[in-house]
Parts: C-alpha cells; sequence; structure tokens
C-alpha cells in the first residue's frame, strides 16, 4: 500500500496539481525563451509545494504563511496566462481554463486560511467576473 501524507488528501492539492499538468501542456506549445516560461514554471510548482509544506506545520500562523504563498503563486500564475494570452501566446480560452482550476485554488486557499486563524484581518469574499458573462463569489 502507497503511503499517504495528509497534505495528499486535501482537495486544493489535488487540484493544484490539476493545475500543474495543465501548465506543463501548455508550457510545452511555448517557447522557454519568454520571460513568462520560466515564471509560470516556478510559479506553478510552487503552488503544491507550498500547500504540502504548509500542512505539516504545527502552528496555525506557520500553516497559514506557506498557504498565503501558495495563494500568491495561484495569482500570480493567473496574471502569467493573461499576460500569454495579450501576448498572442497562448489562446484565450485556453487561459480561461487555467484560470478556472485557479479560481478554484484561491477560493479553497482563503478558506484553509480562515480556518487555520479568525484573528487574521481579510476581506470579504470577492465576486469575480470569469469573462464569460457569468461570475463567482
Amino acid at each position: 500500500m502507497a503511503a499517504v501524507f495528509d497534505h495528499e488528501k486535501l482537495k486544493v492539492y489535488q487540484r493544484s496539481l490539476d493545475f500543474v499538468d495543465f501548465t506543463e501542456d501548455l508550457l510545452s506549445s511555448i517557447p522557454k525563451s519568454l520571460s513568462a516560461w520560466d515564471q509560470l514554471d516556478r510559479a506553478s510548482t510552487s503552488i503544491p509545494l507550498n500547500i504540502a509544506e504548509g500542512n505539516g506545520k504545527f502552528t496555525g500562523k506557520d500553516r497559514c504563511r506557506f498557504f498565503d504563498i501558495a495563494r500568491g503563486s495561484a495569482l500570480e500564475c493567473a496574471a502569467v496566462l493573461d499576460v500569454l494570452a495579450r501576448r498572442r501566446k497562448i489562446e484565450s480560452t485556453s487561459a480561461e481554463n487555467g484560470k478556472a482550476i485557479l479560481l478554484e485554488v484561491v477560493s479553497m486557499m482563503v478558506g484553509l486560511i480562515r480556518s487555520q486563524n479568525s484573528d487574521r484581518l481579510h476581506e470579504d469574499q470577492a465576486d469575480y467576473n470569469l469573462g464569460d458573462g457569468s461570475s463567482t463569489s
């Protein structure tokens, strides 16, 4: 039987790996010479790594620090997808597909962060326009 770590049981960790799969396919279609290539590669890798490391910490404050980094990396990936689409290096539909995964990851990260420390200051959840006329809160 394969060992299962606690972070592997988290849905947010599994979705972050789905995004790693998505970026693997995407990165194979764009030139490595683009600075955005390296940014997307590193930021997408950072998401599951920081989720795993944060989940292994003993205090809520320590967990939140790594969860914040993972959330920031997911937001960075969303911006990279926008840049690549604007530069016409990827199709806008491809960017939207990746951002849909990232939206789930970011939402789950916010939930994890809130669950760790009720004393943290945070904004109310925003209503994001998904670009197709729909929105999510």
